[in-house]
């Protein structure tokens, strides 16, 4: 599980249930209206987009929770090996070889079956924009939530209006339609600032962490069919890697 998601979802919920439990208790902010808020946007986000990507971007929301990518240290670490292995004893070599990356096999599969240089990066390439075009419509479920479930508070809270002012001869039903109006725009409020929002931003982040990996592997591999020196393969590869990983210490975040 990845520690800062979890940490971060769980410590933004116990500041505002902390807030409420000091002000009287969770019991007043507890209203079947939540069903408005969370119903209503969940529908809605459906309505807006394909089953299928609706289905795809809310399963994409819980890899926010799972741990991140492998780490680069390791992908580099083991192409200058097939970089020397290449270089010693040809491509046909590196048939068979094992590689911690299905993306980096593929890339590699190519290379033993005698792909030139331009095609094979051609197609690499084709892969990071196809994996980018998923992000995207992943992301989109996403704010989908942060855009909608703000507004069905937001008409929650004129329910909650109009019921007020339809009953102004019975003061009993003021309070209760008031809390209802009230409440409603908490929910949404609560649903996009401290789920959904940190999720995209967090998708946002992974994405670019994986495009940023598969642009690695695909400057290995390009190097291997070039044959340059393998010093010079792993100098370009930790190109990508900040200071404090090529020192080999953890990545920046964690």
């Amino acid at each position: 599980m990845d520690i800062a998601s979890i940490l971060g979802f769980l410590g933004a919920i116990g500041m505002v249930a902390y807030t409420m439990i000091s002000g009287g208790g969770i019991e007043p902010f507890i209203d079947p209206a939540w069903t408005t808020v969370f119903g209503g946007t969940l529908f809605a986000v459906l309505y807006s987009h394909p089953i299928g990507a609706w289905g795809a971007g809310h399963g994409a929301m819980l890899k926010v929770f799972m741990p991140p990518i492998k780490k680069n240290e390791e992908l580099i670490e083991r192409m200058v090996e097939l970089a020397a292995i290449a270089r010693k004893d040809g491509m046909m070599a590196l048939e068979g070889q094992e590689v911690p990356d299905k993306f980096f096999s593929k890339g590699m599969q190519m290379l033993v079956d005698g792909a030139d240089e331009a095609k094979l990066v051609s197609q690499l390439n084709q892969e990071i924009k196809a994996m980018k075009l998923r992000h995207e419509a992943n992301q989109g479920v996403v704010k989908g939530w942060i855009d909608i479930g703000p507004a069905m508070g937001m008409i929650g809270t004129l329910i909650g209006l109009v019921q007020m002012l339809q009953n102004l001869d019975d003061p009993s039903t003021i309070g209760p339609s008031m809390a209802v109006a009230l409440l409603t725009t908490f929910y949404g409020a609560v649903m996009a600032n401290m789920f959904f929002i940190p999720v995209a931003e967090k998708m946002k982040i992974r994405s670019s962490e994986e495009s940023k990996t598969m642009q690695l592997i695909i400057e290995g591999i390009d190097s291997i069919v070039r044959g340059e020196n393998v010093m010079i393969t792993k100098e370009k590869l930790e190109a990508f890697l900040s200071p404090l990983e090529r020192a080999g210490g953890k990545k920046d975040g964690e």
